[in-house]
């Protein structure tokens, strides 16, 4: 256990800090909470559209289409910060030169940024939670939860990619001291193809098979599954290891070229320079 502490203080410290920044600017708060009643209000209204009709498109998902497009939300919410955190803090550092100082401590490079993380990920689950709340409380949106253990291992294996793909954009502003270009494709190409607003079946064709190569695609589907089919994990058991190896994958991939990057860093002395 006291092995383990040090390294939990560390995260929470982050969480404190960043709490505190963000405690100064108190109208923030109020405005987020506004801004997302606002928003599940505007959803619940563009969904009464289909209330009475019968559309084959979203047949799979209940037929609920506020049900499916608040999941969408909630998803594409963590892919956003998991993509865009890493490298801001990344960039941050860099331009008030605390990036070296950082990197010399005992702690690793990768509690640091998951550290960093840790603010961004509390405040969005509290978003997602109160998009929830609102949504299934005022707005009447249906969810049919079988247990919680599904809807956790498949809600991981949905945010691993992401914590890949942020690694990734960190590294790429280590190396090249400009903002990465991976996050942006990310949120473009998931917001198109990965089925945020609308389901994947209807993409013409031929774009529907690049659709597979967006983590958020098969995070959405196993998501939106459990959510609103109550399906168990031997149900998504095919996103579920299509989610593994994406995370596998995307996790290596990031880890190795955050260091790579680090590692070309301090042997040519240009972590203080952006």
């Amino acid at each position: 256990m006291k092995a383990i502490l040090p390294h939990l203080l560390k995260p929470w410290a982050f969480l404190v800090r960043d709490f505190k920044i963000a405690a100064s600017y108190r109208l923030q708060f109020f405005m987020q909470g506004f801004g997302i009643l606002l928003t599940t209000f505007t959803l619940s209204l563009v969904s009464k559209m289909f209330d009475t009709q019968s559309l084959p498109a979203l047949a799979p998902y209940n037929g609920d289409f506020f049900a499916f497009i608040l999941i969408g939300i909630a998803l594409t919410d963590y892919l956003t910060i998991s993509t865009e955190t890493f490298a801001n803090e990344i960039r941050m550092a860099q331009m008030v030169g605390t990036l070296e100082a950082l990197l010399v401590t005992p702690t690793a490079t990768a509690t640091i940024l998951l550290s960093s993380y840790a603010y961004n990920l509390f405040t969005a689950t509290l978003r997602i939670a109160f998009y929830l709340l609102f949504g299934i409380l005022i707005f009447g949106a249906k969810l049919h939860i079988n247990g919680i253990g599904t809807v956790l291992v498949s809600f991981l294996l949905a945010l691993f990619p992401f914590f890949g793909l942020g690694f990734l954009s960190a590294a790429f502003i280590i190396a090249f001291k400009r903002g990465s270009p991976i996050s942006s494709f990310m949120a473009m190409g998931s917001g198109l193809l990965g089925g945020m607003l609308y389901p994947v079946s209807l993409l013409p064709g031929w774009l529907q098979p690049f659709s597979t190569i967006f983590p958020m695609t098969h995070g959405l589907e196993a998501l939106r599954q459990v959510l609103l089919n109550g399906a168990s994990l031997a149900d998504i058991r095919r996103q579920i290891i299509i989610l593994a190896l994406f995370s596998i994958a995307l996790m290596t991939t990031g880890i190795y070229s955050l260091w790579m990057s680090l590692k070309i860093a301090r042997k040519e002395g240009s972590l203080l320079h952006y």
